[in-house]
């Protein structure tokens, strides 16, 4: 079973990934893997990894967060994330991972960055209204 907790909410067209556990070799990775290619699957553009309560991110965790950022990129979408800890922040900023990634430090800002319009990014229209969650681990 993994430590890594992965819950799924949509705000404004924006799909964003609640992870809450450390991001590490093993399960959580793989975890963390099958949900974003899931979200390249099912055509998702927006994609938004709220760090607010992971934990701990080891070498494998940041490959797969490039990995992942590579792939919704490559698929025609962005990915960016939200409310890093400070000790994670730590570690991108060592990784010159902090180049790489769009990073908020909340989610509203980081929801509002998002192209608004089907021209800017290739996604067709945005779903209206509040926020769905459902939970994935």
């Amino acid at each position: 079973m993994s430590a890594l907790k992965i819950s799924r909410r949509e705000v404004r067209g924006v799909v964003v990934l609640d992870l809450n556990g450390p991001i590490a070799l093993g399960q959580g990775n793989i975890d963390l893997h099958r949900e974003l290619r899931s979200l390249i699957e099912q055509d998702q553009k927006r994609v938004l990894l709220n760090l607010a309560k992971v934990s701990y991110i080891d070498s494998s965790g940041l490959g797969e967060l490039v990995a992942g950022f590579a792939s919704i990129e490559k698929n025609g979408g962005e990915m960016k994330m939200v409310n890093l800890t400070d000790r994670v922040s730590e570690l991108m900023m060592i990784t010159k991972l902090l180049t790489v990634f769009d990073v908020f430090d909340d989610e509203q800002s980081a929801i509002e960055s998002f192209p608004t319009s089907a021209g800017d990014l290739d996604t067709g229209p945005l779903e209206s209204g509040g926020t769905r969650a459902n939970s994935i681990a």
